[in-house]
């Protein structure tokens, strides 16, 4: 893997990382139980991704 490469893969943690965080905090605070579940399962499709590109490593 070329080191531009491996840049990409770390940023695209980081994004990944970062919207499952967010996705988390969202449904937390969304009292609508359907919208609550729908962004639980974005939170959880960022955590797949994630797992995804770090497999890359």
């Amino acid at each position: 893997m070329t080191n531009k490469e491996l840049l990409y893969v770390e940023d695209a943690l980081g994004h990944e990382q970062y919207f499952q965080t967010r996705c988390n905090e969202v449904a937390n605070q969304l009292q609508d139980a359907e919208l609550k579940m729908c962004v639980q399962q974005m939170a959880q499709k960022h955590q797949q991704l994630f797992q995804s590109f770090y497999g890359l490593l």
